[in-house]
This record gives structure tokens, C-alpha cells and sequence, in this order.
């Protein structure tokens, strides 16, 4: 059975950084495509950062080069750092390898 366990949301000032963990169990992060999504506060759900086999990644036009994926086999845990957070960014943030989904992670960008 998968589980995923998100954790390091907050509230940020925009310009600030989180860096978002999603510990897994029941798979391995690293022979696993791992997706992190968003769900804004209008309900709207997109994906955000996936991260392949052989390390390639991949990122919404939005977050390009101000989110990085990245995942480690020791901890089984992927992780999405988040640098110069909008207003735009705020949503509970999910990580998933489908059909699992973790219970997702707050993250509330204001001033």
C-alpha cells in the first residue's frame, strides 16, 4: 500500500522560500515517476513539478526557475524547494504517484 506524507508548508511573505517534503512508503521515489500538484483556493488543480527516472524534470511554465524537484533514495522522499513564492503560489500543495495521493501541505504566500 502507497502512502505519502507531505510536510514543510507555512505562511511566507512573497520573495521568501519553502522547500516541500513528501515522504513515501510502498514505492520507491527513486523508480517512480513522482508529481507534485497544487489546488488553488478557487478549487482549480494543476500539476506544478513531476520528476522521471534518470532525473528529468519537468515544471509548469509559472514555477520555471523558481521551483525544484528533486528526490532522495536514503529518506525515500521527493522534494519540491520553492524560491521568490507569489501570492499566485498560494494552494495545498500534493504530491502523488497515481492512483496515491498524500493529504497534501498549506502553503499561504502573503504580507
Amino acid at each position: 500500500q502507497v502512502q505519502l506524507v507531505e510536510s514543510g508548508g507555512g505562511l511566507v511573505q512573497p520573495g521568501g522560500s519553502l522547500r516541500l517534503s513528501c515522504v513515501a512508503s510502498g514505492l520507491s521515489v527513486m523508480n517512480s515517476t513522482m508529481w507534485w500538484y497544487r489546488q488553488t483556493p478557487e478549487n482549480a488543480r494543476e500539476w506544478v513539478a513531476l520528476i522521471m527516472t534518470a532525473d528529468v524534470t519537468n515544471y509548469v511554465d509559472s514555477v520555471k526557475g523558481r521551483f525544484t524537484i528533486s528526490r532522495d533514495g536514503a529518506r525515500n522522499t521527493v522534494y519540491l524547494q520553492m524560491n521568490d513564492l507569489k501570492p499566485g503560489d498560494t494552494a495545498v500543495y500534493s504530491c502523488t504517484h497515481q492512483p496515491s495521493w498524500g493529504q497534501g501541505t498549506q502553503v499561504t504566500v502573503s504580507s
